[in-house]
C-alpha cells in the first residue's frame, strides 16, 4: 500500500470511493454528483485529499481535509471530514496510513491540529481514532443547525 496527495486528475477515481462513502452514511448513490463535488474541491483548492493505492495502483481509500480556523489559538485547524477505505481492503492498515498523512499535513502547515466527528454507532471509527492518538472530547457540546425544509 502506498499513500499520496491527490491531484485534480484523480477526481473520477476518488469519486468512486466517495460515492461508496456516502452510501455508507445512508445517502443515495450519485456518482455524477460525487464526481462534480470532488472535482470542485480539488480544482478550487478547497480541500486536501490523500489517497491510498494497492500494489496494482488501484485506489482503495481516501481522507479529505477541510481548512477551518481557531480564533482562540490564532491558527488553522483541519477538519477531517471524510475517511473511507474500500470494504475489501479494510484491516490492512489503509486507514492508519491515511491518518498518518493527515497528521503530517497538519504538522507541515503549522496548524493547531485535526478535528473530526463520527457517529456513535461507527464502531470501526470509534475504535480506530483513539488507537491513532485522537482523543474523545467529552467537555464540549456539538450543535447543528439546518435551514427548515420547505
Amino acid at each position: 500500500m502506498q499513500s499520496r496527495k491527490a491531484s485534480s486528475v484523480d477526481y473520477k477515481k476518488i469519486a468512486l470511493l466517495f460515492d461508496q462513502y456516502r452510501i455508507f452514511y445512508n445517502q443515495k448513490s450519485d456518482l455524477k454528483g460525487a464526481e462534480e463535488f470532488i472535482k470542485n474541491r480539488l480544482d478550487n483548492n478547497e480541500s486536501i485529499i490523500f489517497v491510498v493505492e494497492d500494489t496494482s495502483h488501484t485506489m482503495v481509500g481516501f481522507v479529505q481535509l477541510y481548512p477551518i480556523f481557531s480564533s482562540t489559538r490564532l491558527k488553522r485547524l483541519w477538519l477531517l471530514n471524510d475517511l473511507y477505505v474500500d470494504e475489501a481492503e479494510r484491516g490492512k492498515g489503509c486507514s492508519i496510513l491515511l491518518l498518518d498523512e493527515a497528521k503530517k499535513h497538519a504538522v507541515s502547515t503549522n496548524s493547531a491540529g485535526l478535528i473530526l466527528e463520527t457517529e456513535k454507532v461507527n464502531k470501526i471509527g470509534n475504535n480506530l481514532y483513539p488507537r491513532t492518538g485522537f482523543q474523545l472530547d467529552n467537555d464540549h457540546n456539538y450543535y447543528a443547525w439546518e435551514p427548515t425544509k420547505v
